[in-house]
Order: C-alpha cells, then sequence, then structure tokens
C-alpha cells in the first residue's frame, strides 16, 4: 500500500516539502560547487542492519519533489523483513537532485522502519494469542499519520487517531468531572466509550456506568486478573502504560482484548539504511 496516496493524506507531501526546505534551506552548496548541473546519477538504496522496511513510498516522493523526472524502482515492499546489505530500491535521475535528497529519504526510511521493526517484534511474541496489539497517540508531531502506518506495516494495529475519532475519559477528565458523570455524559456522542482505569475501585465504576472499553493502565499483572475478574466480559478489556517486551506475553496469556504499546513510537530506535552512488 502506498501511504503517500491515501485518502486525507495530502499532508504528507507537504511534510516531505518541509523536511526538504530544512535540510537544504536556500541550497547544498557543496553540491551546487562540485557537481555539474545536468550530470545524472544512479544510486540504490540499502539496508545497514536486519529490519522490516518501511517508508519506500515517502522516500520516492522525495526525489520526485526535487526531481520530477526522476525513476525510483523498489525491490522490496514495505513490510519485508530484509538483511544487512540487502538492496532495497534504486533511484535515477539528476545527480544533484540524489544528492540533496538522500538524508530526508533515509531519515524517513530510517525512522518508520524503525517503528515496524519495533511493531513485528512485539506481534511475533503475541501471535499465538486472540489479543490485538495497537499503538498510541504518542508520536511525533506531525509525523502521526505515517509513524501509525509504520505500525501497521510492523502487524500491529492502530488505537484512535486522535481527539476527534474515539472517546477515551482519562484521568484528568475523572479529576474534573467524575468517571461515572463522565461515562453518562460521553455516551450521548453515540460513540462507544472507553475510560481509563488506573485502580480496581475505578475499574468497579467504570463497569457500573456502562463503559465499553476499559483500559486498565499500569497495572500489576496481579491487578490486571482481578480487573479482569472484575469486568466479567462486560467491557473490551485493554491494557496500557510500561509494557516492553518481557510482559507482553505475561499480559497476553491473561486474556485481555488489547495491548497498547506507547513505546513503539515513542522511544523506538531508528535502524540504519544507507545510499550508495552506483554504476548503473
Amino acid at each position: 500500500m502506498d501511504v503517500t496516496t491515501e485518502p486525507k493524506r495530502g499532508g504528507i507531501q507537504q511534510l516531505v516539502k518541509l523536511a526538504l526546505e530544512e535540510d537544504i534551506g536556500s541550497g547544498d552548496i557543496t553540491t551546487d560547487a562540485v557537481i555539474p548541473a545536468d550530470m545524472r546519477a544512479h544510486a540504490v538504496l540499502f539496508a545497514k542492519e536486519d529490519c522490516v522496511i518501511c517508508g519506500l513510498d515517502v522516500a520516492k516522493l522525495v526525489f520526485l519533489q526535487l526531481d520530477k523526472e526522476a525513476e525510483f524502482k523498489k525491490t522490496v515492499e514495505d513490510g519485508d523483513a530484509v538483511k544487512s546489505g540487502q538492496v532495497l530500491a534504486a533511484v535515477t535521475g539528476n545527480a544533484r537532485t540524489l544528492l540533496g535528497g538522500e538524508r530526508t529519504a533515509l531519515n524517513f526510511m530510517q525512522r518508520l522502519s524503525g517503528i515496524a521493526t519495533k511493531t513485528r517484534e512485539y506481534a511475533e511474541k503475541i501471535k499465538d494469542y486472540d489479543v490485538k496489539l495497537l499503538d498510541t497517540r504518542k508520536t511525533t508531531p506531525c509525523m502521526r499519520v505515517l509513524e501509525k502506518y509504520a505500525v501497521r506495516t510492523g502487524g500491529g494495529g492502530n488505537h484512535r487517531f486522535g481527539l476527534y475519532d474515539a472517546v477515551l475519559i482519562k484521568d484528568n477528565h475523572i479529576k474534573l468531572t467524575g468517571l461515572e458523570n463522565a461515562v453518562a455524559k460521553a455516551k450521548k456522542t453515540g460513540k462507544k466509550v472507553e475510560v481509563e482505569a488506573c485502580t480496581l475501585n475505578e475499574v468497579k465504576s467504570a463497569v457500573k456506568a456502562g463503559s465499553d472499553i476499559i483500559m486498565l493502565d499500569n497495572m500489576s499483572i496481579d491487578d490486571i486478573e482481578r480487573a479482569i475478574k472484575i469486568i466479567d466480559k462486560k467491557a473490551v478489556i485493554e491494557v496500557s502504560g510500561g509494557v516492553n517486551g518481557k510482559d507482553i506475553v505475561k499480559i497476553a496469556r491473561l486474556g485481555v482484548d488489547w495491548i497498547s504499546v506507547g513505546r513503539l513510537t515513542h522511544s523506538v530506535r531508528s535502524v540504519e539504511i544507507g545510499m550508495d552512488i552506483v554504476d548503473e
């Protein structure tokens, strides 16, 4: 799937434009000084470590914004697991274009591939359990559409995209208006109501109020087990907060419905991807 052509994704082109302006600014003084304006070149993008690839179409968009005549040919697809040294794509065009777009294209791909790789790692751990792996809103500002795409590419799913597309009553809502009152008001939206519960007493209140989804936030394994019994299939159960690679299998085994993991996007390590000029 080409994320750059999804509905409502026109902002990606603007994001790429801003990223190029950030890097190139008034011009690439080194390249402009040493590379003839009419020189053409051929380059390959390649993995510098084992990873799950994501962002190839964004990299293509980078080069096409600089040179509409550039040719970008993928040798793998987003979601493919690749080995270190494996060629991912080839790009041919104006030499200045290739050098000017190199870092921006790689930055996008490295970040998105890092997210896809970590997501795949977590998804593989819980593939034998009937549970959904979800992301959160803990994303890089203005990169959410791409980072959530990377999560899907890695085998995860998306929680709400923003504040506008799902109801989630969190701790600060509860402090301001009370849990049961908040649920009663939120139900008037006509949407399913999710409540964040940090204690077992809040779980009981969330069940009593008729919550559709209950998020068990930063609870111990023992408290999650107790909460599951309290909920007793009256609501979808989500576990969130501090979930890591060691705990995720323990949580999945308990029989919860969703596990949301902020670290898929908020602290993931970018993978290493390179670009070399080569002979055609």
